[in-house]
């Protein structure tokens, strides 16, 4: 039986775990512990996971072949039908589950809005890799739709960040109280717009800190001369990589690769190790390396703003 990997899932109130799925057996999870070793060889090609909806998956019909360099384990037909039943894509206007807008913080200026559902709690900032977010408000889909591009439009505040800004600033972050403090502006910011949907109710702000849950702290060890360290640009078969998990946020995973004195940081995005078969590497081969592509992390300063 063949389990493929399925990326790192977070859940409000848990740590990051591991998904696999194998068609006609389900899925599973492995747990992720901050400290301890991640060690994977890649076999194989890389296949379309197909649709997950209703916590199923449902197979590709064709077991299309899938690049190893894009994010996301999907051929087209695949991709098309999972955006056409998406909340983003505006085709159920009727939903009548209640749902959540909020304000993420990802670094100094970096933030951006959004909705999620309320059933959902904070699992979503999890996923994105939100190091802090605030709730703003809570009511009907449409509602916190509009209420959303309201603030996008009014603010200047964008609904979507490229990971790659993220993991570059992750390293170097202020204190949980400096980026308290930010969110708290912009939610005063925001209540005094006026222009919100009279359905939407409007919260007070409390905001959530994931910097421990992420395990952010322990990025300091690579904030030295060598950078932020690299990134893995793609999986390819055979290659191999191995290190020590020092911190995860949203899909990506923080290693330790390399020995004494030459240790330096490697993230790997999970979204990338989607589709593929990965065996636990040997005990010879768990050594702390990489013989997949990398690339260096490139050095930003300050935020959007």
């Amino acid at each position: 039986m063949t389990w493929w990997c399925t990326g790192v899932r977070w859940r409000a109130g848990g740590g990051p775990v591991l998904g696999w799925y194998a068609p006609g057996r389900g899925e599973r999870e492995s747990p992720l512990v901050f400290g301890g070793a991640v060690a994977f060889r890649v076999r194989g090609g890389r296949r379309c996971l197909g649709v997950r909806r209703g916590g199923r998956w449902t197979e590709c019909p064709a077991g299309a072949a899938v690049p190893g360099r894009v994010t996301r384990a999907q051929c087209e037909e695949c991709a098309r039908v999972d955006r056409a039943h998406s909340v983003a894509a505006d085709t159920f206007a009727d939903d009548p589950r209640p749902y959540h807008v909020y304000v993420a913080w990802f670094g100094p200026g970096l933030v951006k809005v959004g909705i999620t559902g309320v059933a959902r709690g904070g699992a979503r900032l999890l996923e994105q890799g939100a190091v802090a977010y605030t709730w703003l408000g809570r009511g009907p889909l449409m509602a916190a739709r509009r209420t959303e591009e309201l603030l996008r439009t009014a603010l200047g505040v964008p609904d979507r960040i490229p990971y790659a800004r993220k993991r570059a600033l992750r390293a170097r972050l202020p204190d949980a109280a400096e980026r308290a403090a930010e969110l708290a502006g912009l939610h005063r910011k925001a209540a005094a717009l006026g222009g919100r949907p009279e359905s939407l109710e409007w919260l007070a702000p409390e905001v959530v800190d994931h910097g421990e849950v992420f395990g952010l702290a322990a990025l300091g060890r690579f904030d030295g001369s060598a950078g932020p360290g690299r990134v893995v640009g793609e999986l390819t078969d055979g290659g191999l990589v191995a290190g020590t998990l020092v911190a995860a946020a949203g899909p990506d995973l923080h290693l330790a690769v390399g020995g004494p004195g030459s240790e330096r940081g490697l993230v790997i995005d999970s979204r990338l190790m989607s589709g593929w078969r990965l065996e636990g590497a040997s005990d010879g081969e768990s050594r702390p390396e990489v013989t997949v592509p990398v690339r260096e992390i490139p050095v930003v300063q300050g935020g959007l703003f």
